[in-house]
C-alpha cells in the first residue's frame, strides 16, 4: 500500500483545482449569500469527465477507481463544500446501478449522471429514521405492475434538482429486512418537494424534503429483490464515507492556508504571530491533524479499489477526518481571532461547514459503532 499519487492522479487533481479556482471560487461568496445552486456547474463539471470518475466507461464514466475519486472530490471541497456533496451524491446513484442495478437500470440512468446532464439523488432518513435508518415509514404497496409510493423524505440533498433518486421504502415488515431500494424519477406524478432547510452552511447545497402521495413506480425501477434495499443502503453509505473524509480534507487544507499565511503576515508586540509559541504549535496540530487525516481516507480508498474490506477503515477515515476538520475550521478562526469571526474571511464559512461533515453519511457517534462491531468480530 503507497500513497504516492500515479500521473492520472496528479493530472485529475490539477484539472479540478483549476476549474474550482476559475469557475467556482468568484461565485461562492454571492451564492453562498443568495443561497444560491447552478446546475451548469455539475454540467461543466461532467465536460470535464469528472461526474463519474468510479463509474465503469461502457455507461460514461471514467472507469477509475476511489483513489482518483478522493483528488477530486477534495479539490472541489477546498473552495466549496456544496459542490463537493453534490458530486458525490450525483455518484451514489451511479455506484448503486453499478452494483445492483439490470442492465436496463444501468443503460437509462448512469451515462447521463456520469456526464453530468442529470443529477442524482439519495432519499433515505425520515423525520423519525434518520441514525435509525432500518425504521423508516415511507411504504411501498405493489399493485400490478408498479408499486404505490406513501411518505415523506428529509434532509435530501438536491432533491429539487435530482432527475434520479436511489429512493427507500418499506414494503414488508419492521426493521432492515423490509426495506426495498427503487429509482425515483423527477416528474413522477404525485412527487413533489417541501420545504427547503434553513442550514448553518452549504448554502449552495439546497436540502429538500420529498413528499411521496401515491407515486407509481414501476416494479422494473425497483433495484434488486424486495427487503434488499437495506443493503443497498449501507452499500452506498460506506463509499459515501470515504468522500465525506475527502471533503473533510478540502476543507481542513483551506483552513490551514488561511491560518498560515495569517499567522506569517499578521504582526503583535513586534514580530509575526507565527512566532509565538502559542499560536506555532496550534498551527504544527492543525497540520499533523490533517495528514493523519489524509493518511486514512487515501487507506479506505486504496482498500476499497483493492477489493478488500473497507467498510471500519471508511468509517475510521470519516470520522478522523470530520473531527479533524471541526478542530482545525474552529482553530483557524482562533489564529485569525476577530478577524476570523467576521464573513470578511473565509475561515468561519469553513467552521460552519466543517460541522456538517460529522453528521452526514451516518453521524460520527455511529461510526464509533460500526468500527466498534468491526473490532469485537476481529480475533
Amino acid at each position: 500500500m503507497h500513497f504516492e499519487e500515479t500521473a492520472i492522479q496528479t493530472e485529475l487533481r490539477e484539472l479540478t483545482r483549476k476549474f474550482a479556482q476559475k469557475e467556482l471560487a468568484p461565485l461562492i461568496e454571492e451564492d453562498e449569500r443568495n443561497e444560491t445552486f447552478r446546475p451548469e456547474i455539475i454540467r461543466k463539471l461532467g465536460e470535464l469527465g469528472l461526474t463519474g470518475i468510479p463509474t465503469p466507461e461502457e455507461f460514461g464514466g471514467a472507469g477509475l477507481g476511489y483513489q482518483e475519486y478522493i483528488c477530486v472530490i477534495e479539490e472541489i471541497a477546498a473552495v466549496n463544500l456544496g459542490y463537493a456533496i453534490s458530486v458525490a451524491v450525483t455518484g451514489l446513484p451511479q455506484l448503486i446501478l453499478s452494483k445492483f442495478g439490470t442492465a436496463e437500470q444501468k443503460a437509462k440512468y448512469i451515462p447521463g449522471l456520469a456526464s453530468g446532464t442529470a443529477i442524482g439523488g439519495f432519499a433515505l432518513s425520515e423525520a423519525s429514521s434518520g441514525s435509525d435508518a432500518g425504521s423508516l415509514r415511507t411504504t411501498a404497496k405493489r399493485e400490478g405492475d408498479h408499486y404505490l409510493v406513501n411518505g415523506t423524505k428529509l434532509w435530501i440533498t438536491q432533491g429539487g434538482f435530482s432527475e434520479t433518486l436511489i429512493l427507500m421504502a418499506r414494503t414488508g415488515g419492521p426493521g432492515p429486512k423490509g426495506v426495498s431500494a427503487f429509482i425515483l424519477e423527477k416528474g413522477m406524478e404525485g412527487f413533489t418537494t417541501g420545504k427547503r432547510e434553513k442550514k448553518m452552511g452549504i448554502h449552495t447545497s439546497h436540502t429538500m424534503e420529498l413528499v411521496l402521495n401515491n407515486v407509481k413506480i414501476p416494479v422494473k425501477n425497483r433495484i434488486g429483490e424486495e427487503g434488499e434495499g437495506f443493503k443497498v443502503a449501507m452499500s452506498a453509505l460506506d463509499g459515501g464515507r470515504i468522500t465525506i473524509g475527502a471533503s473533510a480534507l478540502g476543507i481542513s487544507r483551506s483552513a490551514l492556508a488561511v491560518a498560515k499565511n495569517h499567522a506569517l503576515e499578521r504582526q503583535q508586540f513586534g514580530k509575526p504571530l507565527m512566532e509565538f509559541q502559542g499560536i506555532s504549535f496550534m498551527l504544527a496540530d492543525m497540520a499533523t491533524a490533517l495528514e493523519a487525516s489524509r493518511l486514512l481516507v487515501w487507506q479506505a480508498a486504496w482498500l476499497r479499489d483493492e477489493g478488500k474490506p473497507f467498510s471500519k477503515q471508511a468509517s475510521m477515515a470519516k470520522l478522523f477526518a470530520s473531527d479533524s476538520a471541526m478542530k482545525i475550521t474552529t482553530d483557524a478562526v482562533q489564529v485569525l481571532g476577530g478577524s476570523g469571526y467576521t464573513q470578511d474571511f473565509p475561515a468561519e464559512r469553513y467552521m460552519r461547514e466543517a460541522k456538517v461533515l460529522q453528521i452526514v453519511e451516518g453521524a460520527n457517534q455511529v461510526q464509533r459503532t460500526v468500527i466498534a462491531r468491526a473490532l469485537s468480530k476481529e480475533n
